[in-house]
C-alpha cells in the first residue's frame, strides 16, 4: 500500500509537468497554426527553415513556447533516465529534479550568451542568428521525442531501458540532421573560421556529452 501510494505521489507532480509542457504546445499550435503545421514535419521538409530562416527573429513567441515545451520534457527526460540506467527508485528522488531543470535552463542559455557573443565579435551577428535559429529549430523538435518518451516511461512501460536507448537514438538523429543542414548551408561561414568552429564543438558540444557519459559510468 505504501509503494502504491508513494508512486501515485510521484506520478502526480510528473503529471502536472507533462500537461503544463502540453499546454504551451497547444498554444504554440492554436497561436501559429499554419507555422506550426510546417514545423511538424521538419526533419522531413527544409520548408519551415526556408520559410521563417531570415524573417524570422531568434526569439519570438513561437519559439519561447516551444522553448518552453522542450524544457520541461528535456529535464523531465534526464531524470527519468537518470534514475533508469542508474537503476534508482525515482520515487526518493524528486527533489533533484529542480536541480536539473536549473542546470538545463543554465546550460541552454550559456550557450546561446556565448555563442551570440561570438558573432558579435567577429561581425557575424546575423549568420551566427540564422544558425542558431536552425539548430534551435531541431532541438525544439526533439522534444517531442522527449515527451512521448516522458508518457511512455511514466504510464506505459515503467523503467524500461529500451525506451530510453530508442528515445536517445532519435533525439541524436533529429539533432545530427540539423547538423547536416546547417554544415550543407554555411560551408563558407565554416571555412573562414573553422578553428574557432573545432574550438566551439569540442568546448559546447561534445564536452558536455563526455562529462554526461563519465558521469553514467561511474
Amino acid at each position: 500500500m505504501e509503494a502504491i501510494l508513494r508512486n501515485t505521489i510521484t506520478n502526480d507532480w510528473i503529471t502536472i509537468l507533462v500537461v503544463l509542457s502540453l499546454l504551451f504546445l497547444v498554444l504554440a499550435k492554436n497561436v501559429f497554426y499554419s507555422r506550426f503545421l510546417n514545423f511538424i514535419i521538419l526533419p522531413f521538409n527544409n520548408k519551415y527553415i526556408f520559410m521563417y530562416n531570415k524573417k524570422e527573429k531568434l526569439m519570438n513567441w513561437f519559439n519561447l513556447f516551444w522553448g518552453l515545451f522542450l524544457i520541461i520534457n528535456f529535464s523531465l527526460f534526464i531524470y527519468l533516465a537518470l534514475n533508469i540506467i542508474m537503476e534508482n527508485d525515482h520515487s526518493s528522488k524528486a527533489l533533484a529534479f529542480p536541480w536539473i531543470i536549473g542546470a538545463v535552463i543554465v546550460y541552454i542559455f550559456l550557450k546561446l550568451g556565448l555563442q551570440l557573443g561570438n558573432g558579435y565579435i567577429f561581425g557575424i551577428k546575423k549568420m551566427i542568428t540564422e544558425v542558431l535559429f536552425k539548430k534551435l529549430s531541431y532541438f525544439n523538435y526533439s522534444g517531442m521525442i522527449m515527451f512521448l518518451a516522458n508518457i511512455i516511461l511514466t504510464y506505459i512501460l515503467l523503467g524500461s531501458k529500451p525506451v530510453v536507448y530508442v528515445a536517445i537514438l532519435l533525439i541524436l538523429l533529429v539533432n545530427i540532421i540539423g547538423w547536416i543542414t546547417i554544415l550543407r548551408n554555411h560551408q563558407k561561414l565554416i571555412t573562414s573560421y573553422f578553428f574557432y568552429f573545432i574550438l566551439y564543438l569540442c568546448a559546447l558540444e561534445i564536452a558536455p556529452l563526455i562529462l554526461i557519459g563519465s558521469y553514467l559510468k561511474d
